[in-house]
């Protein structure tokens, strides 16, 4: 497994061929290494569109899922787990993130169900993240942020094999 600020493999390459194949329009904007949703602040604030934060979790049966949700909803994870209908999930170890998605922890990101091939990741999509038409996702490294149109994020994810499943998490909040 790569360091986590080591891109010189270039990860990004075949993401941008599969869109490419796929005839989804992106537009990518390269900046600093940003680890996490606070330390993005300062480089999203010329990038219209909703921002994501990612999290990757399973539960005790193995359970796989991916939540990208709005940079600033706040997810009651605590609860998360009744509305998929498996156990409580916590959160992986860096060792799982890169096998099964190709990732390193700060890369996290929607985009990443490409490198699951096995179709064992849960893609969950926050409804306030979905709200927005232009989605922004690190397109598999952390110094770079891709804009995808709400629309063909969807059809990404299903080009994959993988159906997003919407959570309202304020809802889920309020139980």
């Amino acid at each position: 497994m790569p360091a986590p600020d080591d891109f010189s493999r270039e990860p990004e390459k075949p993401l941008f061929a599969l869109l490419d194949r796929l005839g989804i329009r992106t537009t990518t904007v390269s900046h600093e290494k940003v680890f996490t949703v606070a330390e993005s602040a300062r480089v999203k604030v010329d990038m219209p569109g909703g921002h994501t934060k990612n999290l990757f979790m399973k539960d005790k049966a193995g359970q796989l899922v991916l939540v990208c949700a709005l940079h600033s909803t706040v997810l009651p994870l605590n609860q998360l787990h009744r509305a998929l209908g498996c156990q409580r999930l916590s959160f992986t170890g860096a060792p799982l993130l890169w096998d099964v998605l190709g990732v390193t922890p700060g890369s996290v990101t929607g985009l990443a169900v490409m490198n699951d091939q096995a179709g064992r990741v849960r893609l969950v999509a926050d409804a306030e993240l979905l709200a927005h038409e232009t989605l922004n996702f690190h397109p598999l490294r952390c110094d770079m942020t891709t804009a995808i149109s709400r629309a063909d994020f969807l059809g990404f994810a299903e080009a994959t094999g993988h159906t997003v499943t919407p959570i309202d998490f304020t809802k889920l909040g309020q139980s």
